[in-house]
């Protein structure tokens, strides 16, 4: 499986398909959009786009998220020191264009303040008596 950038600059393979990937609800991944596959470092491999990226590193700073320098797509996020995270990396799932979407399980993760995921959806409005 690969994922790619927009522009083709950052790609990586994966040595297996996602079985899960994951919403996550965070200030930074609600931002960025980013749906996650998580894999093993040693699962993935950087075939284009070594130095390619530029990085943000949020909060505490033990997570970067790297971003292709050309067109700005979050390609994925790496520990930088923390033991929790070292063992795993994300790999933005939605630049996986052989995906088969229905295939995984999509889990929502609540790393929000508000102790919810979503606001519920609101009922639809009674249209009955409008012309």
């Amino acid at each position: 499986m690969e994922a790619n950038c927009h522009c083709g600059s950052v790609c990586f393979e994966v040595s297996r398909d996602p079985v899960d990937i994951f919403d996550c609800n965070c200030s930074i991944c609600r931002r960025l959009g980013t749906l996650w596959a998580y894999f093993r470092p040693d699962e993935v491999q950087l075939v284009r786009g070594s130095g390619h990226t530029d990085v943000y590193r949020w909060g505490p700073q033990h997570i970067e998220f790297h971003s292709c320098r050309t067109c700005g797509c979050t390609t994925h996020w790496q520990s930088t020191s923390n033991p929790d995270t070292a063992r795993k990396m994300g790999i933005n799932a939605r630049l996986m264009d052989a995906l088969d979407r229905s295939s995984v399980r999509l889990w929502q993760i609540d790393m929000g303040e508000s102790g919810i995921f979503w606001p519920p959806a609101s009922p639809e409005p009674d249209r009955s008596g409008q012309k």
